[in-house]
């Protein structure tokens, strides 16, 4: 819910100047809701949006139109925006709002933004009823015995109908937000307490957004009506991005926004406390904040992103306790305590490392390299300085590709999981180091021209049997290099279709288009998409992604990961392809290695083990509702540990391991990487296939100097 609501604009976790939670005046958090604002609109608004609007018609890929259509969209975001989950408006508020569904164009073009308010105000109002509600419930004690449900997933459901249906449904909210906390440990008046201070702190923030919050939620969401990676920030919210940009490399690593009230992960920094502790992922949902080893565990759901970032940040070498629930547990499910040290990110940990993974089947060891790539970096600076020996991504792995080489590996595995993209010349560059020459990527911008991008390294590094590993994570330049791979048939695709963005934005600062409406506010920035990425063969990594030549199963849920779970993502197409000379056809590898994966990996202990972990998993995601049975719930919880012990214990008994008496002794480390391993294995059994046809699925086919249909 807008920056303060639902924010385009993304916090990175930075280092402060001071304590943690120094800043914070714990009172105003705990106060009685504050007195609502007054909406009005300013002549910086009405400048802004006709800004945007012609920003839009002018230079979006999707030569887009603000019509009476894209009116309509743009409410149906709006109203996602302020409401997505269907616990304040009431049906007969959707209908009323009808009188705006063609409207919003016209509100855009002229500024006159008064319907916005309109719409805002109500939700206020809703919002209000239905928060003071569920503060008044908490002064008796739930009746936990009574066996019914919550709907927490309520995206695709009717709105309320009556005040009385939405009421029960808070009922059944509280009742479930209680249970949360009395499972762990919390008694009865701690809990509404806890629960009290916190519906206030909504209520709160909802009654002190301004004219400018409102806009900013507004304007953002007429962004994300063109494309998932358009937005608009405000004067106020783009200052504070460049701040937190800047400070990216500090403090714990991790990008956040707020999520229905709750802050939740959106990515983790390759070399951050977060990224090398292991335990936080994306999506994770951070519903407590302590200092240090005993500091009191505060309650942040409902604060406003900007102080839960302050209660996070501190300084150097102290710790921060966060209280984490996954993010593919349902509502209320079980959290754990994740203890971490603040620190600057680490360049080194963000460096591409090599390891090797030694493979003995049939008598036969065999050593198979493993380049983990965390990220596309590059340093930028000392590249324009003319450094000869600045860092990047290209000239690392080259150095370790050497490396492995001298020691004998035969097979490559490049580990792109969870890599999320970064320098375009990185991508192609890569790419350089495992093909003799040629185009990598192309680019159409929104007049239709299209550039191709070529292989800029003069020598391959490695001609060997390649694996590359994917999942829903590896985006954009990871994205271009595994596509690039695919088409010139030089290695072997592995794991889950990639996130599929495969789209290029320009920010637009807009102080610079148009003469400030007010001496001492600037106008903001809008990003806008103005281009797509197209592989060689002409198919856009766009929506669809990269589809593995083997898929491996995955924890990442790909229907609510990637461009294809986003509403309103640019569509998969293509052009022409670009001429390229590929290797010889992979099928026959392919079909092997398929086989091979199908009659003996799949019953490996440790891929067993991860079978087994992905269809609880999915049980889990596939629920819409929990029980608000005090009772139930924590049999249910207790039943989902041991079966979680059992099957750790299962695995580890077929590898002659010792069993492990509690969830809570395992370390990190001690879970198998199950993907990493079958890439590995792999790889030596493509080693395998290559030496059976001298090498022939490694040479270039003949004549394929012309690209393929």
């Amino acid at each position: 819910m807008n920056t303060r609501l639902k924010t385009a604009c993304i916090i990175v976790l930075a280092l402060g100047l001071g304590p943690a939670g120094l800043s914070l005046a714990k009172g105003s958090k705990d106060a009685a809701p504050a007195t609502p604002t007054v909406l009005e609109t300013t002549p910086r608004e009405r400048q802004v949006a006709r800004l945007v609007t012609r920003f839009v018609e002018k230079a979006h890929y999707s030569h887009l139109t603000v019509d009476d259509a894209l009116s309509e969209a743009a409410l149906k975001t709006y109203l996602e925006t302020l409401d997505g989950n269907r616990h304040y408006f009431l049906q007969s508020d959707i209908a009323y709002f009808d009188r705006y569904r063609t409207n919003l164009d016209d509100v855009l073009r002229t500024g006159e933004i008064e319907p916005v308010f309109d719409i805002f105000r109500l939700y206020r109002l809703r919002a209000q009823q239905s928060l003071n509600y569920a503060i008044s419930t908490l002064d008796k004690e739930p009746d936990f015995t009574v066996d019914e449900s919550y709907e927490f997933d309520r995206e695709k459901r009717p709105w309320a109908q009556t005040p009385a249906e939405l009421q029960d449904l808070w009922r059944k909210r509280v009742k479930n937000d209680a249970i949360s906390l009395m499972l762990a440990d919390k008694t009865w008046p701690e809990t509404a307490e806890i629960l009290r201070k916190r519906y206030t702190r909504v209520l709160d923030r909802i009654n002190t957004l301004d004219s400018d919050d409102v806009f900013e939620t507004f304007m953002n969401a007429f962004a994300r009506t063109l494309d998932p990676h358009s937005s608009y920030l405000s004067p106020r919210q783009s200052e504070e991005y460049k701040i937190q940009m800047s400070l990216s490399y500090q403090g714990i690593g991790a990008s956040l926004q707020l999520e229905e009230d709750v802050v939740q992960v959106i990515n983790v920094i390759p070399g951050g406390p977060a990224a090398i502790d292991g335990r936080i992922k994306p999506n994770d949902r951070i519903t407590g904040v302590g200092q240090g080893d005993a500091g009191e565990m505060v309650d942040v759901v409902g604060w406003q992103l900007d102080d839960v970032v302050q209660l996070i940040r501190g300084e150097a070498g102290t710790k921060v306790r966060l209280q984490v629930q996954p993010g593919d547990a349902a509502a209320g499910g079980a959290e754990q305590v994740i203890t971490l040290v603040r620190n600057k990110v680490k360049l080194e940990e963000q460096a591409a490392k090599k390891e090797i993974l030694t493979i003995e089947r049939n008598g036969e060891p065999v050593k198979i390299g493993v380049i983990n790539v965390p990220s596309f970096y590059q340093d930028f600076d000392a590249r324009n300085r003319g450094e000869k020996d600045y860092v990047s991504t290209t000239r690392d792995v080259r150095r370790l590709i050497g490396e492995l080489k001298r020691e004998g590996v035969t097979g490559l595995v490049l580990d792109l999981r969870g890599n999320g993209g970064g320098h375009l010349s990185e991508a192609t560059g890569l790419t350089g180091l495992f093909i003799e020459s040629g185009p990598v990527v192309q680019l159409r911008n929104n007049n239709g021209q299209i550039e191709v991008l070529d292989d800029p390294v003069p020598a391959v590094a490695w001609s060997g049997p390649l694996v590359v590993l994917v999942d829903r994570f590896s985006a954009s330049a990871s994205e271009i290099f595994a596509a690039a791979i695919q088409d010139y048939r030089r290695g072997i695709v592995i794991g889950q279709q990639t996130f599929g963005k495969g789209t290029v934005q320009n920010l637009y600062v807009l102080d610079q288009y148009a003469p400030r409406a007010s001496a001492d506010r600037g106008l903001g920035q809008l990003t806008l998409t103005i281009g797509k990425f197209y592989r060689v063969n002409g198919g856009s990594t766009q929506h669809r992604g990269v589809i593995p030549d083997i898929e491996l199963p995955s924890a990442i849920d790909s229907s609510l990961i990637g461009e294809s779970s986003r509403d309103r993502a640019l569509p998969w197409d293509q052009i022409a392809a670009t001429r390229y000379a590929a290797q010889q056809p992979l099928d026959a590898a392919i079909d092997a290695l398929t086989r091979f994966k199908t009659a003996q990996l799949i019953d490996e202990p440790d891929f067993r083990y991860l079978r087994a972990e992905l269809e609880a998993a999915n049980d889990l995601r596939s629920r819409t509702s929990v029980s608000v049975n005090l009772k139930a719930r924590r049999d249910e919880r207790e039943s989902l540990r041991q079966a979680q012990l059992d099957r750790e214990n299962a695995r580890r008994a077929a590898r002659g391991l010792p069993k492990v008496d509690s969830l809570d002794s395992l370390k990190p480390e001690d879970q198998p990487d199950v993907l990493k391993d079958t890439a590995a294995t792999l790889a030596w059994q493509l080693a395998r296939v290559a030496r059976s046809t001298n090498g022939t699925m490694l040479t270039r086919a003949s004549g394929a100097e012309d690209a393929p249909d």
